[in-house]
């Protein structure tokens, strides 16, 4: 682990750097609309507004890195960040801040795409697990910090924006001074979605489902805590702790992905998170400390989505392929963390703010439903394939 840090420490200060500005912005968002009253449909809108940006940006993200190198790539986006998010401060108008999600989502697909990249073109085949999970451990520390800064203040001014542009700003310095491996050039060919969806069922899954309920974490579990009647700095501690114990789960998720099968590791997960939501689905007033025992629960177990299904899919995957898997994969994940939000924020308009943990339960068990399905699919073809070659 202490060669891949040294090897890659630039890089994972730039992530840590970008995701604190990225959590801050997310939950101070969330927060505001709450103080307005406006909370579920406008959250899941502002949040299904980042994520399309997303989607758009992984196209974007491809074509930039192409012109400009993935340093480059990396600088600009953080450009166009900082204007966005210091541009909520010019109005309260709520279609100006989804015009403006949208182009962060849009810049931050940029950013992923670089960084997630690079370190898949550059870590060694046998330690690209351990790569991955430093690199999450790097960007939940950040989501984490940016979460607790909540506390200080009252969490609903200004501030808070100007400090997220001062994280984007500073995140860009550790990345222009990376002298380690740099990624090999990519030329720009076109990408062709339907050759991922044949080659990458499972982990485009995965990693679906992972934007689906990582989408309703950013952008609604602020809402459900405020609804329980925390404080600001109490939401900003409570989606600390579900961060922070993601982080704990990625070293031993790190060492547990290159020695067992990932789709193994993705269905345990996913049981396990479906059983972790029940508490906070079904309990109509749960104390402080409950939300807060149970929100880290869940933060353990739905942060390994993401990284084992990144791992899945750079298995065995041709280096000319590395940005636009990293591309498509994110692409995924904004198509899930658009769609979650809307549904999930809806349901909980309709019904109530636990709706909010009825939706991901449903999530959780359709991935242990469909990679089951799968496995079984793989068996029967495997067998089908032994037969006839006995024959």
């Amino acid at each position: 682990m202490f060669a891949l840090t040294k090897a890659f420490g630039t890089i994972y200060a730039a992530a840590l750097l970008m995701q604190l500005g990225s959590s801050l912005l997310m939950t101070y968002l969330a927060l505001r609309l709450n103080a307005a009253g406006v909370a579920e449909l406008w959250g899941g809108a502002l949040m299904a507004a980042n994520a399309l940006g997303m989607v758009i940006g992984g196209r974007i993200g491809y074509w930039l890195i192409g012109l400009v190198s993935h340093p480059r790539a990396f600088v600009v986006s953080a450009g166009v960040i900082v204007m966005a998010v210091l541009s909520h401060q010019l109005s309260d108008w709520l279609p100006l801040w989804l015009a403006l999600r949208f182009i962060v989502g849009a810049a931050m697909m940029c950013q992923l795409m670089v960084i997630e990249s690079w370190l898949n073109d550059c870590a060694p085949v046998d330690r690209r697990g351990g790569a991955l999970s430093i690199y999450m451990v790097a960007s939940y520390v950040g989501m984490m910090l940016g979460q607790l800064l909540l506390s200080l203040g009252n969490g609903l001014d200004a501030a808070a924006l100007t400090g997220v542009a001062i994280a984007f700003a500073i995140g860009v310095v550790p990345m222009v001074m990376h002298r380690g491996m740099q990624p090999s050039a990519i030329s720009q060919v076109r990408v062709q979605p339907m050759l991922y969806l044949r080659r990458l069922p499972q982990a485009l899954g995965t990693i679906l489902a992972s934007g689906l309920l990582n989408g309703c974490l950013y952008g609604l579990t602020p809402i459900f805590a405020a609804h329980l009647g925390f404080t600001p700095a109490q939401v900003g501690q409570f989606m600390a702790a579900s961060i922070a114990a993601g982080l704990l789960a990625q070293l031993p998720l790190g060492k547990l992905s290159d020695r067992y099968s990932r789709v193994t590791l993705i269905r345990l997960a996913a049981a396990l998170l479906s059983i972790a939501y029940l508490p906070l689905a079904f309990l109509d007033a749960p104390g402080l400390g409950w939300v807060m025992f149970a929100g880290a629960v869940v933060g353990f177990l739905q942060f390994s989505l993401y990284p084992l299904g990144v791992a899945l899919a750079n298995d065995n995957l041709e280096t000319e392929l590395r940005v636009s898997v990293a591309g498509v994969l994110l692409m995924t994940f904004g198509i899930g963390a658009t769609i979650g939000p809307l549904v999930a924020g809806a349901l909980m308009d309709h019904i109530g703010p636990q709706a909010l943990y009825f939706f991901c339960i449903g999530v959780t068990a359709l991935v242990v439903c469909l990679l089951r399905e799968r496995q079984k699919l793989s068996a029967a073809q495997v067998q089908l394939r032994d037969s006839g070659a006995a024959s």
